[in-house]
């Protein structure tokens, strides 16, 4: 019997440019009700990194970080069925309503994915025919066992929208 589980609000303002999408939180993040809370994960290092700014573990600083940076932050899972922490083990999905969240916010100019689970059910949920940007980054995950230095890289790309 896996657990069903289920995503957070989305972290967006009416001045957010970037929407970066992952799948569903993780096991940690759940515990945390935090976004990208395992402390392994790459994200906040990338974010802090690519935006010259300060380290810190409070979250609601890391919050005012992404609306300064004019980034946002959802899933494309609402709800799923998971044993841990692993994409490959989502099963009975429901997606987050990624439409009208761009109809809310027309100001999304590109979409960032965080790994292929995001990207796949992305294009599930919209088509392949989409009207924004959308990168396939590599994920964050510690399971993504590329170097962080790898992965910031790729990420910078963010920085040209």
């Amino acid at each position: 019997m896996q657990n069903r589980i289920s995503s957070f609000p989305p972290i967006i303002s009416e001045s957010s440019k970037v929407l970066i999408l992952g799948s569903v939180p993780g096991v940690k993040s759940l515990e945390m009700q935090e976004y990208y809370a395992h402390p392994q994960n790459h994200f906040w290092k990338i974010i802090f990194r690519l935006f010259n700014e300060e380290i810190t573990t409070d979250y609601s600083q890391k919050m005012k970080i992404l609306d300064r940076n004019r980034i946002a932050v959802w899933d494309v899972i609402d709800t799923c069925e998971r044993d841990g922490s692993l994409d490959t083990r989502i099963r009975n999905e429901e997606h987050n309503d990624i439409v009208k969240l761009l109809k809310d916010f027309p100001n999304i100019e590109a979409i960032f994915c965080n790994g292929q689970k995001s990207f796949k059910n992305l294009t599930k949920i919209v088509g392949k025919d989409f009207d924004l940007p959308v990168f396939v980054m590599p994920s964050t995950s510690p399971l993504h066992t590329i170097s962080l230095e790898r992965k910031l890289e790729e990420w910078k790309k963010v920085l040209e929208i």
